[in-house]
């Protein structure tokens, strides 16, 4: 653009800069308006907290289980990690100890029992501890995610992650189906919580989606408590640079054509139709902080199949053609009258704020959110289109953020739609209940009131991809109505005092909003 406004006349030019500097006094409108817009919800919540006894007094008169046991769902939880350190090291201990003669890999070729496989290690079960696990998140982990993944191995021990904590390996996932559904059973015995967990598809092969499935209906890993989310790791350049693949056409067609085949024709993979009916979306992970050579994604952007480079791309390519595939998916099984998927993809956590922009576009809720504290225009818009954000502090706090700076707080005084939530329980958690860690530790720290507590989770069970029907169990019968007309406080413990502020104070934004159109209009003009 420089290059043509030199070979152009001085009154160009002058136009030229007058229109940049136009377009930035615009920007930094919308900037200072919804900055001010936030300022004032903040403030706003200030005042409606003078209502804390009344919210109280509405929690007391309800004949209803305390708040501290309202419904909670945990909305981000790799299964590889869902259970705590402790949970592992005795399973590690007790399956040593039943089925040490059982053949559990091969290396080198060679079979090896699972306690030929500790005595290649130097261990016994009497050595083992927490310590020694090593699987807990420290300070080292601070800003260095890859020192975070190694955290996955048990004792540093890729082997062990191999033989526990995957679904195909050579005895078929069976130690790992077996701690899931201990967790599982942890969850129905709390009555309270649910879980969404995570399992991989990586788009390397067309049968990862059948060996997932035969896994999980062999293993029998279903639980009225748990949901199952697929998450897509952001890996292409390491399978391009292994050879494994050609071009990233490839990695759309392994993920979704078995998807569509079994939609099309439930025979064709009937152990994958079975299976689907308890998939609720897809996330796409990775390390948001790994720099991104071209994060533009423009018409000139090489389309799927003609992108052969070793070079990843970047995240709003993966989030775009996942989105894309996803809603064509999803209409084809509207049409069928399957359930449909939604994309909750790892967002904001590190990394530029454009990821905050294709997350507002194209997802249903997101995990994380932090970087909206530095961007009050996506905050706002999040705020106004009350996208879900399911957050995590103490993960953050381990890997990109300390607690105390942690946005949760301000988001929830101006009304976003957060929720507390549990990353890697095997991580970040030390006790068998991660998520009451999660909730107990917020409380104390940012001295959240009990109705801040039932809001947060009452919020959680509307952005979970549970049933119509376990939401309305938990909720009330009329809950997808707005305001207080869909409140039970029977059965959220959250008063109508703060369900009506928030549906008012919206209301009120968006009148605003269209209000001040016509001049902003005129100012673009």
């Amino acid at each position: 653009m420089f290059s043509i406004k030199i070979s152009r006349t001085c009154e160009y030019r002058y136009f030229e800069d007058f229109r940049i500097k136009h377009y930035l006094d615009i920007f930094s409108f919308r900037k200072s308006f919804c900055y001010r817009r936030l300022s004032y919800l903040s403030s706003k919540f200030q005042l409606h907290v003078l209502n804390e006894l009344r919210e109280l007094a509405s929690q007391k008169a309800v004949l209803t289980e305390i708040s501290i046991t309202s419904a909670k769902w945990t909305l981000i939880s790799t299964a590889a990690s869902c259970m705590n350190q402790k949970h592992l090291l005795r399973f590690i201990k007790k399956t040593l100890k039943n089925n040490a003669d059982e053949v559990v890999t091969v290396t080198n070729g060679v079979p090896m029992t699972l306690k030929e496989v500790f005595q290649s290690m130097n261990l016994t079960t009497y050595d083992l501890t927490v310590d020694m696990l090593d699987v807990h998140a420290d300070r080292n982990t601070f800003h260095r995610f890859d020192k975070f993944n190694a955290k996955y191995n048990p004792i540093g021990e890729s082997r062990l992650r191999e033989v526990f904590l995957k679904t195909d390996n050579y005895c078929n996932g069976k130690y790992f189906a077996n701690i899931i559904k201990e967790v599982a059973s942890d969850l129905e015995e709390s009555k309270y919580q649910n879980a969404e967990l995570r399992l991989s598809i990586y788009g390397k092969s067309r049968d990862e989606w059948d060996k997932l499935a035969k896994w999980a209906l062999q293993s029998n890993v279903y639980s009225d408590n748990v949901r199952w989310l697929v998450q897509i790791p952001r890996l292409f350049d390491i399978f391009k640079l292994n050879k494994v693949l050609d071009n990233f056409q490839e990695v759309i067609d392994n993920i979704f054509l078995p998807l569509f085949e079994v939609t099309a024709k439930p025979s064709t993979h009937p152990d994958l139709y079975k299976f689907l009916q308890y998939v609720i979306g897809f996330d796409s992970v990775d390390d948001e902080s790994k720099p991104e050579r071209n994060p533009l994604f423009d018409k000139d952007t090489p389309t799927p199949e003609q992108w052969n480079d070793t070079e990843n791309p970047n995240y709003a390519y993966y989030q775009y053609y996942i989105y894309a595939n996803l809603a064509v998916l999803n209409h084809f099984r509207n049409e069928k009258g399957l359930n449909p998927f939604v994309l909750r993809p790892h967002c904001g956590e590190a990394g530029p704020v454009q990821h905050l922009v294709c997350g507002y576009m194209l997802s249903e809720n997101i995990s994380h959110g932090l970087l909206l504290r530095k961007v009050p225009v996506l905050q706002y818009l999040y705020y106004l289109a009350q996208i879900g954000i399911a957050m995590s502090p103490l993960s953050n706090n381990s890997l990109f953020l300390n607690y105390h700076r942690n946005p949760l707080p301000e988001y929830l005084a101006r009304g976003l739609v957060v929720s507390l939530s549990t990353d890697d329980p095997l991580q970040f958690h030390f006790t068998k209940e991660p998520l009451m860690e999660e909730y107990s530790i917020a409380a104390q720290v940012w001295k959240l009131s009990s109705c801040d507590m039932c809001e947060l989770a009452r919020n959680s069970v509307l952005m979970s991809g549970f049933p119509h029907k376990t939401k309305q169990y938990w909720l009330g019968p009329n809950y997808t109505k707005e305001g207080v007309a869909g409140n039970d406080i029977a059965r959220t413990n959250v008063p109508d005092i703060r369900v009506a502020f928030r549906y008012e104070t919206l209301i009120d934004e968006l009148s605003n909003i269209f209000k001040n159109h016509s001049l902003m209009m005129q100012h673009n003009e």
